[in-house]
């Protein structure tokens, strides 16, 4: 099993309380000690706006970093859970990409999906269109970005996205071009997107639906004729880790008390869901007994988030220091 590791940048208000001119150092340490320590890869999210609220709290846009870590680090993989394709131009985001695949020396993961948050679409003048016509757009910007990683060219006449040989170069430095993570669990058109195009998936880490949206994906890489088991499936974890249960229920108390200033305490309250009971959650113990159960139905790629990173690594040492180990 290979280990993910996010970034605190804001998104999930984690850098609140740190001015915003010291918020790149944090990152930047962060990212520093990870590429030191047997972490496989750090992630960012692609949002403008925070959750569970829109605030006016900082959130660091992807791109910018994945560039920055690029030329800070030097050994771990780099990636993005998940860009947004109707954010960029495909064309576009396959230039960026390339160039920060060269300033890493090759180590840059592309996460890619369809996309979900309503309001900072809106925001930002993207519209908000239908689930289909989203999905649609994933389908054709994926077509554009391997092209352009493989040939230096694109050109493509889809319904959304028109391309008339853009010139992509140099390209990626990995001789395949970028790896691709579709990301998403829609069974319908998601997993058949990601049997088309994907080296990587990431949805759903709980046992019984991973178990589920596996075998969709393999029934899915049946019609198109590709092959599943080439393909690497993952899950996102939120983690509150602790010695003790009463140290796990003292993270998420923490996390509830630094969020409620900002979003209200019921919204706090209601973060707390997508950690109480899951795979992250527990004694190290616990959490090596939960993961196992979803490693065992073949999730061979966790990326976790510690909602904490940014004030207190000594969740992410103890995770180090026993839960790793047991699961690599």
């Amino acid at each position: 099993m290979r280990f993910g590791l996010f970034v605190p940048q804001g998104w999930r208000l984690d850098l609140v309380g740190i001015d915003p001119a010291d918020q790149w150092s944090v990152m930047r340490d962060f990212a520093l000690r990870a590429d030191q320590k047997s972490w496989d890869s750090l992630w960012v999210y692609d949002h403008f706006h925070t959750v569970p609220a829109p605030t006016e709290e900082a959130t660091h846009e992807a791109w910018t970093l994945m560039s920055a870590l690029a030329a800070v680090t030097s050994r771990v993989r780099l990636g993005q859970m998940c860009t947004a394709m109707s954010y960029r131009n495909p064309a576009y985001l396959a230039k960026v990409a390339a160039t920060t695949d060269l300033i890493s020396g090759g180590r840059v993961e592309m996460g890619i999906g369809g996309g979900w948050y309503e309001h900072e679409w809106r925001a930002y003048g993207y519209g908000f269109p239908s689930a289909g016509e989203r999905l649609a757009r994933l389908d054709e910007g994926v077509q554009i970005m391997r092209q352009a990683w493989a040939t230096g060219t694109a050109t493509f006449e889809g319904k959304h996205y028109q391309v008339d040989g853009a010139i992509v170069r140099p390209r990626p430095l990995q001789e395949d071009g970028i790896p691709l993570w579709i990301a998403g669990g829609g069974e319908k058109v998601t997993l058949k997107i990601a049997a088309k195009y994907a080296q990587y998936t990431n949805f759903d880490g709980t046992p019984d639906v991973f178990a589920r949206k596996s075998e969709l994906l393999r029934k899915h890489c049946d019609t198109v004729g590709t092959d599943f088991d080439a393909i690497v499936r993952s899950a996102n974890y939120n983690v509150a880790i602790g010695a003790t249960e009463a140290e796990v229920e003292q993270r998420l108390n923490t996390l509830k008390q630094r969020l409620t200033p900002y979003v209200g305490a019921d919204a706090a309250e209601g973060t707390l869901v997508a950690f109480r009971g899951l795979p992250g959650v527990g004694t190290p113990e616990q959490v090596i007994e939960k993961l196992s159960a979803v490693k065992e139905r073949g999730m061979s790629y966790g990326i976790f988030y510690f909602p904490e990173a940014a004030y207190d690594t000594s969740g992410i040492e103890l995770f180090e220091q026993e839960v790793l180990p047991a699961l690599r």
